[in-house]
């Protein structure tokens, strides 16, 4: 299965280049040279892994294939919110008991808590709004299941979720024809995610670990006792390797990937700023992040300086024709779900991935039999905040302050395989016909 990052463009296009000054374009690794941890790929996950390290005194560097930003932490729609699987609480509870989902769901509100942390402490300005997330019913039977939900994640969670009917959606300013009722949980925060990495990644070099651009990794073997990551004018000799690139990770490097991730499609369309009388129209004025109910989701916000980001899934050859049909797929979408705003200009479109694995949760820890080597992968659509607590987890696994047991179960089991990963996209066309048939 092909991996995309060899022969893209370094801009991607999208509105979060855009809004921020030059991104800083760290050197190249030319030549050998030995730390004590290697860490592959430069977004959330390895810069967070890389930052714990370095200031406990361990040498680190992160080897980036292109740059800072540049694949999912710097392409996704700024969701700081729950993520790591695509499982349910209930089939969470099913799969790994009532206690293990309960310390998942901990997990993911610190996962958030340590974004947030890091933003203050930091004094990032990283367009913050949203008090959490709210799920929008794009069928009447889903809006009837709320209150059930809603009641289940409080009593069993402590979530605080609330229901809102169609009457009480518009008087906060969540309007629109495909919206039958809502459930609010609220924590989590919307955020600019290019301005966010950007941040962490100035921590991480003011921290003394290296940041290595344009250096893909080709292949992780085994040399006396280490690890040797081979690039494409260098190497790098490490004791410890952190395996960070999630969607954008190179098959074969190391050959334990092979078959076990699921790259898939999220593209992002980004309006030009609306007016307030745009704004009162279409009756969206909240600041609320929003995602419909569908398996195969829209998600959706109205941004500080009043632009509409609006993202789709779906989509899985990176060809131009294909990308066109993807974009205009999701402008369609845009259209009949905000009406009175379909003669509003795309200013910004672009595309990313979603990486998935078959049991359809996130791995964080170490890699079997290979000693030495740990991995952090697969947030399923929601890596903001989980790729940032995960990359830490990684990194206090190798200092020995904590042990998998300390980790979640949900989290702490290494990917499976696909069977016959050959043939992953045609399991993926299929998924998505018959995902569209159930979002009916």
């Amino acid at each position: 299965m092909s991996y995309p990052g060899r022969n893209e463009h370094i801009t991607v296009g999208s509105y979060w280049e855009a809004s921020v000054d030059a991104i800083r374009e760290d050197r190249q690794l030319v030549g050998n040279a030995r730390f004590d941890v290697a860490i592959i790929g430069a977004g959330f996950t390895g810069l967070s892994a890389a930052l714990k390290l370095a200031e406990s005194g361990v040498s680190v560097c992160v080897l980036e294939a292109n740059r800072v930003g540049w694949g999912a932490s710097g392409r996704n729609g700024g969701f700081c919110c729950f993520g790591g699987t695509k499982l349910s609480e209930g089939e969470l509870i099913r799969r790994h008991g009532l206690d293990e989902a309960k310390r998942f769901v901990r997990y993911q509100l610190e996962a958030i808590e340590t974004v947030e942390d890091r933003v203050n402490r930091w004094g990032l300005d990283v367009d913050r709004h949203s008090d959490g997330e709210i799920y929008m019913a794009h069928r009447r039977k889903d809006a009837a299941g709320f209150a059930e939900e809603a009641g289940f994640l409080n009593e069993t969670f402590g979530l605080n979720a609330r229901v809102l009917s169609q009457g009480e959606m518009t008087e906060e300013g969540l309007g629109g024809p495909e919206f039958h009722g809502a459930m609010h949980v609220p924590h989590g925060f919307a955020l600019n995610p290019m301005k966010y990495v950007q941040g962490l990644a100035e921590a991480v070099r003011a921290s003394g670990a290296r940041i290595y651009a344009h250096t893909p990794v080709s292949a992780v073997e085994r040399c006396d006792g280490d690890w040797c990551l081979r690039t494409r004018h260098g190497s790098v000799t490490a004791s410890r390797v952190i395996l960070a690139g999630n969607g954008y990770s190179r098959e074969g490097a190391p050959a334990w990937l092979n078959g076990r991730l699921m790259p898939v499609m999220s593209s992002v369309l980004v309006t030009r700023p609306l007016s307030d009388e745009e704004l009162q129209a279409q009756g969206w004025t909240s600041d609320l992040m929003a995602a419909d109910t569908r398996i195969l989701l829209h998600y959706f916000r109205l941004m500080p300086d009043r632009r509409f980001l609006f993202g789709t899934r779906g989509g899985i050859f990176e060809i131009p024709e294909t990308l066109k049909a993807v974009h205009k797929r999701g402008r369609a979408d845009f259209e009949r779900m905000f009406p009175v705003w379909a003669n509003v200009e795309t200013e910004y479109n672009w595309h990313g991935h979603v990486c998935l694995a078959r049991d359809l949760t996130a791995f964080v820890g170490a890699v079997p039999e290979m000693p030495g080597v740990y991995a952090s992968l697969a947030y399923h659509g929601s890596g903001v905040a989980m790729a940032s607590l995960s990359g830490e987890k990684v990194a206090e696994l190798i200092l020995g302050k904590i042990s998998t047991s300390d980790l979640p179960a949900v989290i702490a089991k290494p990917f499976r395989t696909f069977p016959m990963p050959a043939l992953r996209k045609l399991y993926l066309q299929g998924a998505y016909w018959w995902y569209g048939l159930k979002d009916r």
